[in-house]
């Protein structure tokens, strides 16, 4: 890997954190299309760098929202801020049980294998319809972003459990976790919001563990991916998410998932006939 492929792979974790169209999945294609043979531990190692690159995305765009959520629970206020981070933690269960749980399944189906790709932005595609229709059929052809319910702590552990069935490359955590929200009733200006917080967690602690892993010396010696190759994704993959995550949250507000459900459905094709 050179900086230049460091470079594409930054702004397609950026934009694809986001816009529902997996970035787990198009990091598999682009590496196909780059040539890149990262398998395992190095492809999982530059993943988690981009990823924890995305999570700073979230707490920069929302940090208004992040400051008071971390003010509230620290000093357990028992407000409607600390009750939320509370339905965060609670949805980080299912996505815990599957890191703890199935780790090594999970990592080999990030082997570059783009018929699962394929397969999981098909899904993401039907997924992304299903809310959108549904949503107009309950909220008649003008929807407002703010029908519906605020997200309880039954909701908050179904969309953990879609961010937990998520981790499969090219099924987009955020496309299936707003989808979700919306499916059960949430309100979307929330439910958008609360997807991007709800990820935090997960994955600085993934981030945690493989840095504890670099230093232990049990990541792979061999890794291909260079100090300089890991900051410059690192520093694409912030600034194209801080962009991608404020369009994200308007996008979700005016309910134009759509037009990601069409571009899903066409990836999928050509990963399946590829």
């Amino acid at each position: 890997m050179d900086w230049l492929d460091a470079l594409i792979l930054g702004i397609v974790q950026g934009l694809a954190e986001y816009l529902p169209i997996s970035s787990s999945g198009h990091l598999v294609i682009f590496r196909e299309i780059l040539g890149l043979k990262l398998q395992g531990e190095d492809a999982l190692q530059f993943d988690v760098i981009l990823h924890a690159a995305t999570v700073c995305s979230t707490v920069v765009v929302l940090w208004p929202l992040f400051r008071d959520l971390c003010k509230s629970f620290f000093t357990f206020s028992k407000d409607d801020n600390f009750w939320y981070v509370i339905k965060i933690l609670v949805s980080c269960i299912p996505i815990a049980i599957v890191g703890f749980c199935f780790k090594d399944l999970v990592e080999g189906l990030f082997s570059g294998n783009l018929t699962i790709v394929g397969i999981c932005l098909l899904a993401t595609a039907c997924l992304l319809t299903f809310a959108h229709f549904s949503d107009r059929l309950m909220n008649g052809r003008m929807v407002s972003a703010s029908r519906g319910r605020d997200i309880t702590f039954a909701d908050a552990i179904t969309i953990g459990v879609a961010q937990a069935v998520a981790v499969l490359p090219g099924l987009s955590r955020s496309g299936t976790t707003i989808a979700t929200g919306i499916l059960i009733g949430d309100k979307r200006d929330k439910v958008a919001s609360f997807s991007f917080l709800m990820v935090i967690i997960p994955i600085l602690g993934e981030a945690l563990l493989s840095v504890k892993d670099i230093i232990a010396g049990e990541a792979s010696d061999a890794t291909p991916v260079s100090t300089t190759c890991l900051l410059i994704g690192f520093i694409t993959a912030f600034v194209v998410g801080c962009v991608a995550c404020k369009w994200m949250l308007n996008l979700v507000k005016k309910g134009q998932l759509i037009w990601f459900a069409v571009y899903c459905l066409v990836v999928a094709i050509l990963c399946l006939v590829w």
